[in-house]
């Protein structure tokens, strides 16, 4: 056995906080973080698609940035805060989600999660975006079925409600 293959079957202790729990959890350092939540803690709210970082189906929140789980390792995740859709939806439908109901900007529902992940980032970062701030928080979430006329609408709607809140 090479060295590199002992060393990518050497256990790796994982301490992280998912959804705002802390998580003690032995893998393989290279295990990707999209195995981890969806195989191992069962939160499939983070959509496998395409492995590879180009459809947004597996966003989630590290440490407040929108990250495709399906490139990220465990050991990138050692001491972060990771947030899946279900943690933003923990205490009932987010203001971001419900943007989305209202406004169609969802059909399937696959890439729904990926995109309310991509817009919190946003928004928590930069409340009042322009439009080519939102274009490029979205570019990294695909859609087959919605045309992005109805998530365009819900992003805007989203906003609206922030400032109404405010």
């Amino acid at each position: 056995m090479s060295d590199h293959t002992a060393k990518a079957q050497t256990p790796f202790a994982l301490q992280c906080f998912i959804n705002e729990q802390e998580l003690k959890i032995e893998t393989a350092a290279s295990t990707r973080l999209l195995s981890i939540l969806r195989d191992d803690l069962a939160l499939t709210g983070t959509k496998r698609s395409c492995d590879i970082g180009r459809c947004g189906a597996c966003m989630v929140l590290i440490d407040g940035q929108a990250v495709n789980s399906c490139l990220t390792m465990a050991y990138q995740c050692t001491s972060k805060r990771i947030t899946t859709i279900e943690g933003i939806s923990s205490e009932g439908i987010d203001p971001i989600g419900q943007a989305f109901l209202e406004e169609g900007g969802f059909q399937c529902g696959y890439c729904t999660p990926g995109m309310i992940v991509s817009v919190k980032a946003l928004l928590d970062h930069q409340p009042e975006p322009s439009d080519d701030e939102i274009a490029e928080a979205l570019s990294g979430n695909l859609c087959r079925c919605t045309g992005y006329g109805g998530i365009w609408r819900a992003v805007k709607r989203a906003i609206e409600g922030r400032r109404q809140a405010i």
